[in-house]
């Protein structure tokens, strides 16, 4: 028997070598289908929500799509492999074909990166194209690529060209996202001034906050880093130099599959065997996808640039090189090299004279790249824009034997307030952009209002019916009477209130009380249920006592699905026919022996750190026996004796707290719109115009009632609510006269 690996002539065995070939093959396939997959998901986002320029949202440059792209490529660099059939040689152009295709879909995901992510993903984007074509050339001079050559050499151009772009247009980022972060922080102040003179106007609250809402969707949209990305000069250049790489491999199949005769293919067969079809199934699939998105923008920036279809006006180019494109590179220029450790003068000189030269070159490449886009651009919509004027005469005259239908102008109580409102000056455009200032207003000025009119077709109506309970005219006096000032505290300190957390304890205890209607039960859980989605959101917005919203999400991730509040079973609890009196003891003394179990084992800790601090289940703890002993302490005063008493109480008491908390969505709206940073935006918008249209009946509702006169800040923090009705309760002897405002709080717009 001879060596491990070696023949009885001590030869190498090499006939397995070639067996794991086909489902290396598979790989490959799953790789190029799970891009596929990727880019068509980006296309149906983009499409249902009317973005034709299309983000990318799973398909964007990273290190897990670049490792997935190195896989799904491999045959473009698979220098040895014998590639004999046609569809083996056709394997290796849809290969290199996807390349072009990753560059021109992902060319928008430049505007979500960080700077040093730009730097690390184009810089392994480049290693990889280079090395694709660097493998390609060999392969071409070795003949294992021997058929469709000018294919390839179409393709590697291509891509050598769509990495320049792509990666000089990575460089205009940080300019870009700073030019336009200082214009948006202008046109937030304008906004501000023009929210704070519509105060006196006497308009609805919902209508005011639907109005702001269009201006900041309308900044906040302009100025996406990715739509930025989409609509400029280069990205529409790329979408045409994708759709120039999938119409090769196009024509490369039509011939393959058409015209077979006119090659000489070789005899044998490919080491990836019946792998190599379904390989290159799903690489055609995946340019014939991928290809949609880029081919898309750059049809839409020539519906931008053409919008008179054909007329000279709607053709002329600015061949003008826009500040912008060279402005790091500038900086850079006239930056000193001070951070290499050399001293000499020459040396210095000699590295200084270098940079200047390279960077002067690059500056040039750049200027080349915009000028080259520009007139990709000028030529697509010149010979688009007759293709499109021709199109206009033919639907005119179909039209013509087309009978007009009278379209109603349905304009009642749904109709936007502003429908006609001049955003033009709140949109947010680059330099050379000027043109496009009215497109964009045209095409974006009512997507807050179909927001809204969606939302609002999702009225939380459980919800509604619960807050109906509540009482402003009382301060919500539910806000002290779930948790009484007279319990004494299990620790030296007291844990702050949380608006979740009391929320979720108290649905707790009302799940427990024996005897009620499943109805009831099952109503009130749907409405805190409706209620924590914005009471989350408002404690987000705060960002203080994330413990206790963490204590608040287990407990009640427990309560709504497994019917326990901790330990304690709480649909059990309420069979065991014990009175209330004896459930909310059992209660008590449950929660009371996790604080004071934790209290004995982690003394130091305890001491330590502060109550907002302490662990989730001793916060959920702690907030459970005050509540209870709090029911206890009321409980012959207010008869909760019987069990509906005691159910229809808790009511009560959720309701003023929901009301309570829910008084900060106004603020919570404005905040969304302008403290989220700039690639999460309008993002961030959408969702505050999706609130509003939720929520319209709860701002109407709570803003015809009378509230208390704290500031914004104070109304976030529910212990600040406790507090003021402790201090009127301690000044007169009627002590919720003077916790209520005589005319309702003004809406609370702008945000310092």
């Amino acid at each position: 028997m001879g060596k491990l690996g070696c023949g009885i002539d001590g030869v190498l065995n090499e006939a397995k070598f070639s067996e794991p070939l086909p489902w290396i093959g598979v790989y490959i396939a799953a790789a190029s289908l799970a891009c596929a997959l990727a880019m068509a998901a980006d296309v149906i986002h983009g499409f249902r929500h009317s973005k034709l320029w299309f983000p990318c949202k799973l398909f964007t440059i990273n290190a897990t799509s670049l490792t997935i792209i190195a896989v799904a490529v491999k045959l473009s660099v698979d220098l040895n492999t014998p590639m004999p059939r046609g569809q083996d040689q056709l394997a290796k152009l849809s290969s290199a074909a996807l390349i072009c295709t990753v560059m021109g879909n992902s060319m928008p995901s430049l505007g979500t990166m960080e700077n040093k992510e730009i730097l690390s993903n184009v810089v392994a984007l480049g290693i990889l194209v280079i090395t694709v074509v660097v493998n390609i050339c060999i392969q071409l001079g070795t003949g294992v690529i021997y058929v469709f050559v000018l294919e390839h050499a179409i393709i590697m151009f291509l891509m050598l060209v769509l990495l320049l772009v792509f990666s000089f247009s990575a460089l205009t980022v940080p300019t870009i996202k700073r030019y336009l972060e200082l214009k948006y922080k202008k046109k937030y102040e304008m906004a501000q001034k023009e929210c704070s003179m519509a105060k006196e106007s006497g308009q609805p609250l919902v209508d005011k906050l639907r109005e702001t809402l269009m201006k900041y969707w309308m900044m906040a949209h302009t100025c996406s880093p990715q739509f930025v990305m989409g609509r400029s000069v280069t990205c529409t250049a790329s979408g045409a130099l994708c759709l120039l790489s999938a119409a090769t491999l196009a024509e490369a199949m039509v011939r393959f599959y058409v015209m077979r005769g006119s090659f000489e293919f070789c005899k044998g067969d490919s080491d990836y065997k019946w792998s190599i079809n379904l390989v290159l199934l799903t690489q055609a699939v995946a340019v014939g996808m991928g290809t949609i998105a880029p081919a898309m923008r750059w049809f839409l920036a020539i519906n931008f640039r053409c919008p008179t279809r054909g007329r000279k006006k709607g053709c002329d180019s600015n061949y003008k090189l826009e500040e912008y494109w060279i402005k790091a590179l500038v900086v850079m220029k006239e930056c000193p090299l001070t951070n290499i450790p050399i001293h000499h003068p020459q040396c210095r000189r000699i590295l200084h004279g270098a940079k200047i030269k390279l960077l002067n070159l690059c500056i040039g490449i750049q200027a080349g790249i915009v000028f080259m886009s520009k007139v990709i651009r000028f030529v697509s919509v010149y010979f688009m824009g007759t293709i499109l004027l021709c199109y206009d005469h033919v639907r005119d005259w179909l039209m013509k034997f087309t009978p007009n239908n009278s379209i109603r102008n349905d304009s009642g109580p749904e109709s936007p307030p502003n429908y006609k409102q001049d955003l033009s000056r709140f949109v947010l455009h680059l330099e050379g952009e000027d043109a496009l200032v009215d497109l964009m207003m045209k095409e974006n000025r009512d997507a807050t209002d179909y927001w809204w009119r969606k939302a609002k077709k999702r009225q939380p109506k459980h919800l509604m019916e619960l807050l109906e309970l509540s009482r402003p005219s009382e301060g919500f006096k539910g806000l002290t009477e779930f948790d009484s000032f007279k319990v004494p505290p299990l620790d030296t300190e007291e844990a702050p209130n949380c608006w979740s957390l009391s929320l979720v304890t108290l649905t707790s205890i009302a799940f427990a009380v024996p005897n009620i209607d499943g109805c009831s039960v099952k109503h009130l859980i749907t409405g805190v249920n409706e209620g924590l989605v914005y009471v989350r959101s408002i404690e987000h917005m705060h960002g203080k006592l994330v413990n206790n919203g963490k204590a608040a999400d287990i407990v009640w991730l427990s309560v709504e699905l497994y019917h326990r509040w901790l330990n304690v079973d709480l649909r059990k609890l309420a069979l065991q026919g014990k009175s209330t009196k004896e459930i909310l003891e059992v209660l008590s003394d449950s929660a009371k022996n996790i604080f004071m179990e934790f209290k004995k084992n982690n003394v130091n800790l305890c001491l330590m750190d502060s109550p907002s601090r302490w662990p989730i289940k001793v916060l959920a703890a702690n907030s459970m026996y005050r509540i209870s002993q709090s029911l206890l302490l009321d409980y012959k005063d207010k008869n909760y004796e019987t069990s509906e008493r005691l159910f229809e109480a808790i009511r009560v008491m959720v309701s003023d707290i929901l009301a309570a908390c829910l008084t900060n969505l106004q603020c919570f709206i404005s905040i969304k719109c302008s403290t989220s940073a700039i690639e999460e935006r309008e993002e961030s918008v959408r969702h505050a115009a999706h609130v509003l249209g939720k929520t319209e009946k709860v701002l109407k509702l709570l803003h015809q009632k009378s509230l208390p006169g704290l500031t914004p800040d104070q109304m976030a923090v529910m212990d600040e609510w406790r507090s003021l009705h402790k201090l009127n309760s301690s000044l007169c002897d009627t002590p919720h006269s003077e916790l209520s405002s005589p005319t309702p709080r003004e809406v609370y717009l702008i945000i310092d």
